[in-house]
């Protein structure tokens, strides 16, 4: 499904502030002041976590934040690429909006040249959302927010950040999740990893494909 979408690239924005400009881009696309946009960015190393997040699993040497998207927690940091979604599904019917990210996701690392799967949830297990390689290592965590119709938050990939930061809490709700990033798969294809231009290139053109 293509979605005709703006694209909007910043740099590294500090969380706080992301937050406060999001509820901003949020309101106004309520208010019909813009149209459907793609913020793409980076923050500061943070961790964030969903309500539902146990105390237990939360680093005790990392800076973290309660946010009011779905899923647990999950680390920010340079050399990850952060997508905010901020789109109106009102006006597209009833959509999966996480299905369909995760869906682009994955059309996108194949545009960049590596395997990627969407998971299904088992009954009463922790939520699997987010972009998998086929072994199942997770390359990218996905929480959304739907607030009288509009999106917001979206997705954090792993292009090259410091993967230690995902040993130092319990990431997505899952004790035994594997966190890995596209350096650590390119190294394993021998090849070099995309740039942060080039996955932003590829995520848009795959969410965008046939808009």
């Amino acid at each position: 499904m293509g979605w005709p979408i703006k694209r909007v690239d910043l740099g590294e924005v500090g969380y706080h502030q992301a937050l406060a400009d999001m509820s901003t881009w949020a309101e106004d696309r309520r208010q019909g002041l813009a149209e459907d946009r793609l913020f793409f960015l980076s923050h500061p190393p943070i961790v964030t976590y969903g309500p539902r997040t146990r105390p237990e699993d939360l680093p005790t040497d990392l800076p973290a934040v309660q946010v009011d998207r779905g899923g647990f927690a999950t680390y920010h940091g340079p050399g990850q690429l952060v997508g905010y979604l901020v789109v109106d599904v009102k006006a597209r019917g009833p959509v999966d909006i996480v299905r369909w990210l995760e869906n682009g996701l994955v059309a996108a690392l194949a545009i960049l040249g590596f395997p990627a799967t969407r998971r299904d949830t088992p009954k009463g297990a922790a939520s699997l959302a987010g972009v998998w390689t086929p072994d199942h290592r997770k390359l990218a965590s996905i929480g959304m927010r739907i607030r009288g119709g509009v999106t917001s938050h979206g997705f954090a990939l792993n292009v090259d950040p410091d993967m230690s930061a995902f040993h130092r809490f319990t990431a997505c709700g899952l004790a035994d999740v594997t966190m890995v990033s596209l350096a650590e798969l390119a190294a394993e294809q021998r090849r070099e990893t995309p740039s942060d231009a080039e996955v932003r290139d590829a995520v848009f053109a795959a969410l965008t494909a046939g808009s």
